[in-house]
Parts: structure tokens; C-alpha cells; sequence
């Protein structure tokens, strides 16, 4: 079974219970007979074979309860139930997953320690002058698990219905946009807009996306691109007003508000998760890994849960994942570069 090494701090209250409902589903999950999912027997934990032979841990970079804590448990849980051993999701915070990333690099590389790794990775390359690694050098890619868009919304006091018009509207105001912090999926979502219209928004940077929205809420800040499990509820009360996605086509959870690329094209800001292991990690062993987090995400029970999640599977191999790493470095590197965005 998976397992926890941390607490949860902070995670709002309504988005904590979408949170709890899915991971009470992936615990729920060990009551199930261990039956594999293509109608096999699972194996028994005496026939593994040599990888993995004992407990393999998912390093988490950010607190239990969150979305990426979620799926790291759900996956886990998963893995142990194929596989015959325990799963064990270790949270290690600070540095934006940075800390538990170089945990991951100087574990042993075979197989037993992991990384849960997410957008904040490639743009901590960039947005970081030192580390004591390079991400897409010392963590091999192992399997893309799925992705969440982010929404540009505004308090219902701007006085705008569509991207169009809070562009002119923007060109003509002093905004404020909240977000999570200094490179987090918030900030740079909007420094990608502000990259691509021109328009000037202030950044007001808060100790994670709650706060954010609170202040978004109460007309403290104007506007916000905010994670979508974080924000729908609110949208749904009419509270927040959604002018568009950030992900190139509509998300599945609010199919009625545009996608950025409808008004802006080439606009595309979605954060992923996928699991990542130590550089010399043995290719046989990212290959049943990569196997296994694929028939996971292929099985409807688990999209559910990934649905709850407002996200949506991004099955592929470990080549596809290693592009998509390549692909966002790049891209995000561009933006922190162009936003003059630094930790020192």
C-alpha cells in the first residue's frame, strides 16, 4: 500500500474535498481483489521478479494532499497492487520540488526510488542560477501520467465577457494578477499571455494558489490564471468569471468557456505530472514501469479519478515523455528569460 511520510498544510477546503475523494478511491482500491486490470492474476509477491525486491518510494516536492501528492498515491497504489511490493509516497518539500528532485539524483539507480515530477522541474531550470543537478540530465524519463489546464478568470467587478475585450480592457488598466508564487503554474501561465499580447499585468505573488484566489475573490487582484480543480467551484457559484482555458483545446470540466488558442493562437499553458527515476536507472526497469503507469491509465477506474482531478491522462512512452521535457524547458526557459524571472 502507499503511504505517507508528511501532512497536509494548507489546501483549501473545498478543493481538499475533491482531493480526499479521489484518494479515498485509490485507497479503496486495495479492498479489491488483486486482479489485473487485462483480466489476469496479478502476481503474487513471491514470483516478482528481481526488479523491484523490496519497497520502491515516489519522491513527492510538495505536500500531502495536493493534486500531485494525489496522483503520486493513486499510481502508487496502483504499481503495488501489479507488482507485489509496497509503493511508498515520501513528501519532501521546498524549493518548488527542487529538494526532492535532488533526493531522487543521488539515490541509487535502480529502480527503487522515483520522482514525481511536474512542469515546476523544467521551469526551475531556468528560473534557478544554481542546482545541484540538471533535470533533464540526471532524471531519466519514465511514463507521462496526465495534465491540468489553468483558467484566466477575473472578479466579475472587470467589466469583460471575452479574451478580446480584457485585452483592450487590460491596455488600459492597472491590473493586478495573483498567483502562487514566483514561477509557480500561476505566474508564468500569465507571463506566457503577457509574452504574447503585450499587455502589462502586475504580479502579486501569494504562498500558494488558496491565498491567491482569496484575495482574487475579495477584488484585491483583478485577475488570475489559476489551476482549474482550484477554481471551479467558485466559477460554478458565479463568483470568478472564466474567460479561457489555457490548454490548446476545452477542458472536458467546463466544455462552455473557450480555449486560449480560440483567440489567441499558439497560447498553450497546461502543467503535467510523470514519473521520473535516477540517471542509469536500467532501461528494462523504466520499461515495465512505463508498461504498467500506461495500463493504468488506460483502465476507465483510474481516468475517473484523474477526471476528479479536472485533469486528463497523457499515456505515451518514455521517448514521449522525455520530449514533452525538452519541448517545456525550452519553452518555459524562454518565458522566465523574457520575464527576467530569477532565485538566486
Amino acid at each position: 500500500m502507499t503511504q505517507t511520510q508528511d501532512s497536509d498544510r494548507g489546501t483549501p477546503v473545498t478543493t481538499r474535498r475533491l482531493l480526499l475523494t479521489s484518494a479515498a478511491g485509490a485507497v479503496a482500491s486495495a479492498a479489491v481483489p488483486r486482479l489485473s486490470r487485462a483480466g489476469g492474476p496479478a502476481p503474487e509477491r513471491g514470483e516478482t521478479t528481481s526488479w523491484p525486491s523490496r519497497p520502491v518510494h515516489i519522491v513527492v516536492g510538495f505536500a500531502a494532499g495536493g493534486a500531485t501528492d494525489v496522483v503520486a498515491r493513486l499510481i502508487g497504489q496502483w504499481l503495488s497492487d501489479r507488482l507485489g511490493q509496497s509503493f511508498i509516497v515520501e513528501n519532501r518539500t521546498g524549493g518548488n520540488s527542487n529538494i526532492a528532485t535532488e533526493a531522487v539524483v543521488n539515490a541509487p539507480a535502480d529502480g527503487h526510488v522515483l520522482l514525481m515530477a511536474g512542469t515546476a522541474n523544467v521551469v526551475n531550470t531556468t528560473l534557478y542560477g544554481r542546482l545541484g543537478f540538471v533535470f533533464d540530465r540526471d532524471i531519466a524519463p519514465v511514463a507521462c501520467i496526465g495534465e491540468v489546464p489553468a483558467v484566466l478568470e477575473v472578479n466579475p467587478a472587470v467589466p469583460v465577457t471575452t479574451v478580446p475585450e480584457f485585452i483592450a480592457w487590460a491596455r488600459d488598466h492597472r491590473l493586478s494578477m495573483g498567483s502562487g508564487g514566483l514561477g509557480s503554474p500561476q505566474h508564468i501561465a500569465g507571463e506566457l499571455f503577457k509574452m504574447m499580447t503585450g499587455v502589462d499585468l502586475v504580479p502579486v505573488h501569494y504562498r500558494g494558489g488558496a491565498p491567491a484566489i482569496a484575495d482574487l475573490l475579495g477584488g484585491q487582484v483583478q485577475v488570475g490564471f489559476d489551476i482549474l480543480l482550484e477554481a471551479v467551484e467558485h466559477i460554478r457559484a458565479g463568483k470568478l468569471r472564466p474567460l479561457a482555458v489555457t490548454t490548446a483545446a476545452r477542458a472536458p470540466l467546463l466544455p462552455e468557456v473557450p480555449a486560449m488558442n480560440e483567440y489567441l493562437a499558439g497560447y498553450e499553458a497546461s502543467f503535467w505530472w510523470g514519473i521520473g527515476a535516477p540517471r542509469g536507472t536500467p532501461a528494462a526497469v523504466i520499461a515495465k514501469l512505463n508498461a504498467e503507469i500506461n495500463a493504468a491509465l488506460a483502465d476507465p477506474g483510474v481516468q475517473a479519478r484523474v477526471t476528479a482531478l479536472a485533469a486528463t491522462v497523457r499515456p505515451g512512452s518514455p521517448q514521449d515523455f522525455g520530449a514533452l521535457i525538452a519541448r517545456d524547458t525550452e519553452k518555459w526557459g524562454r518565458v522566465v528569460r523574457a520575464a527576467n524571472l530569477k532565485v538566486e
